[in-house]
């Protein structure tokens, strides 16, 4: 298991370098440079060369980016912003708690109530329980993230005027957005919970404990749900990794001080190091979400747990 541990997080350094090179090459090809974006188009022409040269965005291509990967390794610096001429890493340090928590109650939200009813829905399979919660996921699969934050910010901040509108200076702001996005991604984890369910519940070990006398409850909860969950897991993990990049929609209508809003403002506004190293960030964080979801895999499955332990005998 270790050795699997230290073999993906040294995959990730390929993967850091080809995001940061894609990113960094699609903003390089994108008009614009930091001197007209800071002085604006009608400042002198001397001025703006002077502030590019500055910042170092005379130089070639291929030295620009391998300055800036060099500073992020060796020296740990994302940058200076050209908009706030603040430190890269303040911005991230300011935003990431409200897009962190954002997923986080977005995660809990969704998987107790997509998990939860996707397994009674597969237990109780064709009841009218089972039509019911299928309908609903249809239904809230196919309403766009954004009409569904704009009904909820209608309905209960400026017709009832129970919770706030905007921002994230308390609890009670993140209530609508996560909702706005726990909806969503529940629809989808009751459809695939129920799937995996189904599945599991009819291979031949399952109707072998059921043979052998064990309850149903003790079928269902402790050997069925625990191989159905893998395929959960994965979406769970997947959608919690992109939550972190920023719930750019809920953000958006909620106008909340996070991740997604801080990437498209910086990316209208063409701030190549705000860009570069939020991005950065997030693919760590994304890579790092990843991993742990494969390790979880081995405490709910004991079939992969062996094939780890398996493998590093047989390398060993």
């Amino acid at each position: 298991m270790k050795k699997y541990v230290l073999k993906r997080i040294l995959y990730m350094i390929p993967v850091l370098l080809g995001v940061a090179f894609l990113v960094f090459t699609i903003l390089s090809l994108t008009p614009g440079d930091p001197g007209s974006i800071i002085l604006g188009i009608t400042a002198k022409p001397e001025d703006i060369a002077a502030l590019n040269a500055q910042f170092g965005y005379d130089k070639p291509f291929l030295v620009r980016f391998f300055t800036y990967i060099g500073n992020i390794i060796f020296h740990f610096d994302l940058g200076i912003s050209y908009s706030s001429r603040q430190p890269v890493i303040n911005d991230i340090i300011a935003r990431f708690p409200n897009t962190f928590l954002l997923a986080v109650f977005s995660m809990i939200v969704s998987a107790v109530i997509g998990v939860s009813l996707g397994i009674l829905s597969a237990i109780r399979q064709y009841s009218v329980l089972d039509h019911i919660c299928v309908v609903v996921a249809l239904v809230f699969a196919s309403i766009p993230g954004f009409w569904l934050g704009l009904m909820l910010l209608l309905l209960f901040s400026l017709k009832l005027g129970w919770l706030p509108s905007f921002g994230a200076a308390s609890l009670k702001h993140f209530i609508l957005p996560t909702i706005t996005i726990s909806l969503t991604s529940a629809a989808g984890l009751l459809r695939l919970t129920r799937a995996s369910m189904l599945e599991t519940v009819r291979q031949e070990y399952i109707r072998t404990a059921k043979a052998k006398g064990a309850p149903e409850r003790r079928v269902i909860w402790k050997h069925a749900l625990r191989n159905a969950l893998i395929p959960v897991i994965t979406t769970m993990g997947t959608s919690f990794g992109a939550s972190l990049g920023g719930a750019i929609i809920a953000e958006t209508v909620f106008a909340m001080p996070g991740m997604g809003t801080l990437l498209t403002n910086a990316i209208r506004q063409k701030d190549v190091p705000v860009v570069m190293g939020a991005t950065l960030f997030l693919a760590v964080l994304f890579s790092v979400v990843v991993l742990v979801v494969d390790i979880l895999y081995a405490f709910i499955d004991p079939r992969i747990k062996a094939k780890y332990q398996n493998g590093g005998r047989s390398r060993e």
